[in-house]
């Protein structure tokens, strides 16, 4: 079992989509040897088996909630409900929340769990990230590292 997990979410291919995924590419080299990075596409079944490897876990994914892109949400899970900003949804349909909610009724979520989701602003395929999200991504990168 994994101490410590960052996972980075999303699909590379849509824009502000990719931001976990790039959040934990940039985190690689910059973390303790104790700490499994990861990346995901976000289905939820496998998402719960990737929390259960691990005792601490902070997940990273983009947002839409309405605020405003670049809006970084820090959610702790540990011990209560994903409660997320209303309004707040994954950018895939059935996918963390719903993870997180499984992992929990399966007595597998980690001990710790938080998730850092950036509000996005462009889901276009074949896009990158919009300024906003790119601004986002050091802080993101810099509270993960604080935590661990």
């Amino acid at each position: 079992m994994a101490e410590r997990l960052v996972l980075g979410i999303g699909n590379p291919d849509r824009g502000d989509d990719a931001v976990g995924r790039l959040i934990a590419r940039s985190l690689r080299m910059r973390v303790p040897a104790d700490v499994r990075i990861s990346e995901h596409d976000g289905e939820a079944t496998a998402l719960v088996g990737e929390l259960q490897s691990a005792r601490h876990a902070w997940l990273i994914d983009a947002a839409r909630s309405g605020a405003r892109p670049g809006t970084i949400h820090r959610i702790d899970c540990s011990n209560a409900e994903l409660a997320v900003p209303l309004g707040t949804l994954s950018s895939h349909g059935f996918g963390v929340a719903e993870a997180i909610a499984l992992a929990r009724a399966l007595e597998v979520l980690p001990l710790q769990c938080i998730v850092y989701a950036v509000e996005a602003a462009d889901f276009t395929s074949c896009t990158g990230l919009s300024r906003e999200v790119m601004q986002a991504m050091e802080a993101v990168a810099e509270r993960i590292l604080a935590e661990l």
